[in-house]
């Protein structure tokens, strides 16, 4: 199995951290965000990594890493950048963020899903919100679950109080999970590009969240890798200073 990694937006909120560099090469403790996602998934066995860079990608330069760049970073989204490396969906893989932190029993427990899509979510989520000022729960992508079937996922459009939990930004797809999200997105690209898609304004500007909606919609099944904690989102200063803060003692 392969992990893909999208790296490529600016991470602004991260500013003055980010001026000179990807959110993912920011350090915490002694490894950058990134290196720490490489270890987390080398110790499961997995050595096939791609990661698509784009903000001063030039920075990005691991070994035994096979990299595509998304030249247009600055205009579109992450589903766009995923699918800069859409060659490397030819076979199960799982999806990372770039700027989460996670530890290798998260990503064995993604692994160990015999289904087609499934997503980790957090269902004790609420508690990485606790004096995360920085970081509303409004900003949180929430998932809605019935019979561990994720039924409607999103920013802003599930509640809080309907929420069985937030989605960490980690993902599997398995082959046939894997051709159905390419056959979606490249129908969608050919019949209707700069129509709304799902809860973006169009299919450049969507998030994977808004994949993983339309999969759901057309009748694939998602299913949720429900964990309690074990791993952190790096999107504000405070977020950062709490990471450091916590792997530094």
């Amino acid at each position: 199995m392969k992990a893909i990694i999208v790296a490529a937006g600016p991470g602004s909120r991260l500013n003055p951290f980010t001026n000179d560099r990807p959110k993912c090469l920011l350090d915490v403790a002694g490894q950058t965000i990134l290196e720490r996602a490489l270890q987390a998934l080398r110790e499961n066995g997995i050595q096939n990594i791609v990661v698509v860079r784009g903000y001063a990608g030039h920075l990005i330069n691991y070994p035994h890493v096979t990299y595509w760049h998304n030249p247009d970073f600055g205009k579109n989204n992450i589903l766009r950048s995923l699918f800069y490396a859409e060659d490397e969906m030819d076979d199960a893989f799982l999806f990372s963020y770039s700027d989460i932190l996670y530890s290798s029993d998260v990503v064995a427990r993604l692994i160990d899903s015999e289904a087609d899509i499934a997503l980790t979510v957090d269902v004790n989520w609420t508690q990485t919100y606790k004096g995360r000022d920085q970081h509303p729960v409004s900003e949180a992508e929430l998932v809605k679950v019935e019979n561990g079937r994720v039924i409607r996922i999103g920013k802003g459009v599930v509640s809080p109080e309907e929420a069985h939990g937030e989605f960490i930004g980690l993902a599997k797809f398995a082959k046939t999970g894997a051709e159905a999200m390419k056959a979606a997105y490249n129908r969608v690209a050919k019949e209707s590009p700069s129509a709304p898609f799902q809860n973006a304004a169009s299919l450049e500007k969507a998030y994977m969240t808004d994949m993983i909606q339309e999969l759901v919609d057309t009748g694939s099944p998602v299913q949720s890798v429900d964990i309690e904690g074990g791993w952190m989102e790096i999107d504000t200063p405070q977020d950062l200073e709490r990471a450091r803060r916590l792997f530094g003692t």
